[in-house]
């Protein structure tokens, strides 16, 4: 089973109030399927924006062989600068 790290819809999707989990989740399950853990959350629409990330989950979790996706990989090098 192949592991991926992203984000998962979190919030209401009208009136662009969308906020999201980093979620590690198998591959071939859709988006908003059962996720295996929550890794942290994500709002953009709060100014600033709002950035949770539990990097030793994550770093787990790659030790384990999941891949991120490219706007996790972006949102954990804010993480980790700030």
């Amino acid at each position: 089973m192949e592991v991926v790290i992203r984000l998962q819809i979190a919030g209401k999707t009208s009136n662009k109030r969308t906020n999201y989990r980093i979620v590690a989740i198998p591959k071939n399950i859709g988006r908003q399927a059962q996720s295996l853990d929550i890794l942290g959350y994500y709002d953009p629409t709060k100014k600033p924006m709002l950035l949770s990330v539990n990097v030793d989950k994550i770093n787990s979790w790659v030790a384990k062989g999941a891949r991120l996706s490219d706007t996790v990989k972006s949102l954990v090098k804010k993480a980790k600068k700030s």
